[in-house]
């Protein structure tokens, strides 16, 4: 057996996967604010229409239609003597510190201009760092149930990051309701916690929510500035990158024509898009519905228990995916998350419990939610290997992550437009608002996703790439690159 086969098929280590994992962290604290907070805080703090935030989100993520499938290729075939994924994580660190910084701290007369080119600027950072290191980890083993660790852990962290992200507005909103010491803020994070489920929320003396979405995007901003560093600098000195075989890549037209005949890839490609989009429909406008809607007024709060849940349920969906398979296992994640948006539909204006017992129920689902779609990826990569022989990952993961955004892009643009259309006023809630555009806030919140998903299951209902296709797969390569170590080293 040869050294790369060995490696590649060993069992990865723990201190391997938190370090190639961590990076999750600053990337999901990017995230969240990006769906949750930035759209609040143009549209109802700095005055621009709901309708106009939706567009420029949309047109900036466009970007990536360039960006995606250029970084992707770069990286695929990069060379240099420190590997050909490690440079970029340090070439995208500057340019998305810069992004985060001026787009989470804007001027107070910021115009159309400003937000776009910032925003741009930050995705373009973005990208250099998350597809490089998504491409990293489904090199760093070949084996279908390593893979799933690997994409596990950085889930792992990812949604620690997301927790941390939901502390600090949540950290925000209780001293801004009068807490002065650390003491008083646990106690009233406890009370917050407590009164969500026992209705004593709707008698609490809240300050303007509206008001606080400045200093909750400074806080994240500050937080993403200083973490972002340290977790590139692990990633960079703990984790050792494979060294590319002997043929490592095929020819750019060559490739897309494999890739074009890779049925996996194409299913995955679609499913992905169906599910994020229904995520992104959702996720842009769930600040206003679970504030407006419910009347629950710790937001952060809200989303750091729902984070919780998430990562807790990791653990649950790895092992799932082993006894059923990642693509039935993600059946059973969009199942739940149907009924859960479906029940959400009954929900009325001070349901604290019963948001809360079924937001958290959604949160274990997110778990599996996160890492199930990009693990069955890192195994249709094989089905390319098999076929041309080359060592694509960077590519497909481009791809991927170009159709996510693009579902992110489109899923947001729709869903804020066609509520601000309607009615819906950010800034003053549903007083202020129409009756359509409260409806239709409710309905994009609840049925949006339930849509999306149900086209989404159609597909992976007979997705071919099981545990047992991968297996010979695996044998395919193997053999393939047994041979030809044996024409390079002969006796």
């Amino acid at each position: 057996m040869s050294e790369s086969k060995e490696n590649s098929s060993a069992v990865l280590s723990k201190s391997t996967l938190y370090a190639h994992g961590s990076i999750g962290i600053p990337l999901a604290v990017i995230g969240y604010p990006l769906a949750i907070w930035i759209p609040a805080h143009y549209a109802g703090g700095l005055g621009m229409s709901l309708a106009m935030v939706g567009t420029i989100l949309m047109l900036a993520r466009f970007t990536d239609v360039l960006t995606d499938p250029i970084m992707g290729e770069i990286s695929d075939r990069w060379r240099t003597r420190f590997g050909r994924r490690k440079p970029w994580l340090l070439v995208g660190m500057p340019i998305m510190m810069l992004g985060v910084y001026k787009l989470f701290i804007p001027p107070a007369d910021v115009g159309i201009w400003y937000f776009l080119i910032y925003l741009t600027l930050f995705f373009v950072g973005s990208t250099i760092i998350a597809l490089p290191h998504r491409a990293w980890g489904a090199e760093l083993s070949t084996d279908y149930h390593q893979r799933s660790r690997v994409t596990a852990s950085r889930e792992f962290f990812v949604l620690g990051g997301l927790m941390l992200a939901a502390l600090v507005p949540m950290l925000v909103e209780v001293t801004a309701d009068g807490s002065g010491s650390v003491g008083q803020v646990f106690t009233i994070i406890w009370q917050d916690a407590v009164g969500a489920f026992t209705g004593d929320l709707a008698d609490k003396e809240i300050v303007n929510r509206s008001t606080l979405t400045g200093p909750v995007l400074a806080g994240l901003a500050w937080t993403i500035i200083l973490v972002l560093p340290v977790c590139v600098f692990v990633v960079l000195a703990f984790v050792k990158e494979p060294p590319p075989t002997k043929k490592d890549t095929v020819p750019l037209k060559e490739g897309l024509r494999y890739l074009w005949k890779n049925g996996p890839m194409r299913r995955v490609l679609i499913i992905a898009l169906l599910v994020v989009f229904g995520e992104a429909f959702r996720n842009a406008v769930s600040l206003f519905f679970i504030r407006d809607i419910i009347g629950i007024p710790t937001i952060g709060a809200a989303y750091f228990f729902y984070f919780i849940a998430g990562l807790g349920a990791i653990p649950f969906w790895l092992w799932l995916g082993r006894k059923i398979g990642k693509h039935r296992a993600f059946m059973c994640t969009l199942i739940t998350i149907s009924i859960v948006s479906f029940a959400n539909l009954f929900l009325s204006y001070g349901d604290y419990l019963a948001f809360f017992l079924l937001f958290i129920v959604k949160g274990f689902c997110f778990g599996g939610l996160q890492f199930l779609p990009v693990a069955m990826l890192a195994d249709v990569v094989d089905v390319d290997t098999a076929r041309s022989g080359g060592r694509r990952a960077g590519t497909y993961f481009a791809i991927l992550g170009l159709t996510e955004k693009l579902a992110v892009a489109l899923g947001t643009g729709f869903s804020l437009n066609l509520v601000g259309l309607l009615g819906f006023d950010p800034s003053g809630g549903v007083a202020a608002s129409t009756e359509i555009g409260v409806l239709s806030l409710r309905l994009v919140y609840c049925c949006g996703p339930i849509f999306f998903f149900g086209l989404a299951m159609l597909f992976i209902w007979s997705y071919p790439l099981t545990p047992a296709r991968h297996a010979r797969l695996r044998q395919r390569i193997e053999r393939r690159n047994a041979r030809l170590a044996a024409i390079e080293t002969p006796d």
